[in-house]
Formats: structure tokens, sequence, C-alpha cells
């Protein structure tokens, strides 16, 4: 049974925004797996332009189609964001970076995905991996596995829980089976061209989701084509506050992260060559409150 989420539009990055479409978090499914956050933007001329923003308790997880994007973080790191190779960043504790498109960039188009940290690493430290994933080839397939493990490719990217990560290029009429992990939750996001995903068609810009128990997904690309990134993971079970850039266990861990950034604190570092800072807007009058997993027991939501 298919869960089908549509993309909402969100402006991302202050000022100078960049609109994003937003599957997740969703009110009928806050995770995939830890997968909490997932912005797809482009093919657009628009630049990418966020400044110094601060993080606590998620990683987030970079992956560009066209482009490119200079990383800057509190913890060292310039990094160079391209097609076909991840970029995770793992906040823990707190971290801050920037994220802005080069030069060479005429056309930007990819993802954005955040995880959400499990309590025993969201207090950790600050980390940064890289990786550039081999291509796998096969019948009317091209995969790039760039978290996890799918069609004998396993990436060396480390990951606080199991997780999935590919993308996946279709050919023109290709029909592929995926042997996947039949304890996980797996979602698939279409960027281009069509696809049904176990007999359900998906439009680009949507979001498929399936609970735990299929060990196979059956993938159905049209006469065009398709080009698709498949999450997948363990199913998320903590309860997490999530507001604007931070997660945490609850209302007060977020009320003393804000604080803590308007103030300037050593906890999330200084991004270096980057002296701008994204404001925290006001959090709102209400206390906040808990996300937790919603799995799909009843016939599929379009939203």
């Amino acid at each position: 049974m298919v869960q089908v989420l549509a993309p909402r539009e969100v402006p991302l990055g202050g000022v100078r925004a960049l609109d994003v479409r937003r599957t997740l978090p969703h009110r009928a499914r806050p995770f995939v797996g830890a997968w909490c956050f997932a912005d797809h933007y482009g093919p657009t001329k628009a630049g990418m332009d966020v400044p110094p923003h601060p993080h606590t308790g998620i990683a987030t997880v970079s992956w560009l189609f066209e482009g490119e994007i200079e990383h800057r973080d509190s913890g060292g790191v310039v990094a160079l964001v391209r097609p076909g190779e991840v970029n995770l960043m793992t906040a823990g504790h707190g971290i801050a970076h920037s994220e802005v498109s080069t030069s060479a960039t005429q056309v930007l188009h990819g993802v954005q995905l955040w995880v959400a940290l499990p309590a025993h690493a969201r207090e950790g430290d600050r980390e940064f991996q890289h990786h550039a994933p081999d291509p796998v080839v096969g019948d009317g397939l091209h995969a790039r596995v760039f978290v996890g493990s799918l069609l004998g490719s396993t990436s060396p990217i480390r990951t606080a829980t199991p997780l999935l990560g590919a993308q996946l290029d279709l050919g023109p009429g290709a029909s592929v089976t995926l042997d996947v992990d039949p304890t996980f939750e797996h979602a698939l996001l279409l960027d281009s061209g069509a696809v049904t995903l176990d007999e359900r068609r998906l439009e680009v810009g949507e979001l498929g989701v399936l609970n735990p128990g299929p060990s196979h997904l059956r993938l159905d690309a049209g006469a065009e084509g398709a080009r698709a990134i498949l999450l997948g993971g363990a199913p998320f079970e903590d309860e997490v506050v999530m507001w604007w850039n931070f997660m945490g266990p609850d209302h007060e861990a977020i009320d003393r992260a804000r604080r803590e950034w308007e103030a300037g604190s050593d906890r999330f570092g200084v991004v270096p060559g980057d002296d701008r800072r994204l404001p925290a807007p006001p959090l709102p009058p209400v206390r906040l409150r808990g996300r937790r997993r919603l799995p799909l027991t009843e016939p599929p939501a379009v939203s």
C-alpha cells in the first residue's frame, strides 16, 4: 500500500530565498526511517545563497543533479557539493554552516535531506563526510547509492541509524524490481519523467511511501524514462521536537538552542570566510509539540 505525499512550496534561506518543494515533514508522515526532511529544488537559474545558520540534533545530506554549491561549516570544513557526490554533515550538539552556489553554476537542481539523530547521537560531535559513489548499471537502470546498501553497492558513509539513499535513473519503459530490506520504511521521490511504484503512479515532485514489509519494490518507468531518489530506513521511534533548524527532545532544548545561537554561543562556532549570520525567528507563543512516527494503517492519503 503506497502513501502518496504531495509537495508544498517553501522559501529557503531568508531574504534571498530559493523556492523548494517540500514533502517531508508532512502531517501524514513525519519520518521515513530517520529521514525527517526532504526539499527538492530546480532546475532553476536562481542560485543558492544561505548565510551561516545553526543546526542541532540532525545530519544533513546534500545531493545534486546539476550545479555546484560551496559548503562551509564551523568544524573548519570547506567543500564543494557536486552532482553525483554526497556530503553528509552531522550537527550533533551544534554546528553552523553556509551554502552558496558557485560562479560556475548556470542551473541548480537537487535535493536537500535531513536525518533525525537518535538520543545517543544527538549531543555528539560535529562531523563531515564525503563520498562519490560508483554507478551501478543494469538492464534499464543506472543507480548511485550514496547512503546504505542496494544492488550490491554499499556506501562508506556512517549514519547513526540504518538508512538507505540512492539516485535511480530508469530508461524509457524500463521495469525494475529492487531487493530491499523488509524491516525498512521506503520512499521514492520522483524528480523527472514518469514512474509507477508498486502499481501506484507518481507525479513529478511527489513522494511515494511504503511501510515495512515488502522485500521487493517494483518500478515501471514511462516512455520518457524517470529519475528518482529512493530513501529508506529502520523506523525511527524517538519522539522529537523539530523547529526551524533545531531538533531536540523537548521544547526547552529548542528554546535553549535558539537563545544560544542568538547570543553567539561557542556551541555553534564560527563559519570560516563568511561573517554573516541568519537570525533565528521568534519562537511561537505556544509550547512546541513533539513528533512521533505515524505508521500507514489506513488507505493511502494524497494531500
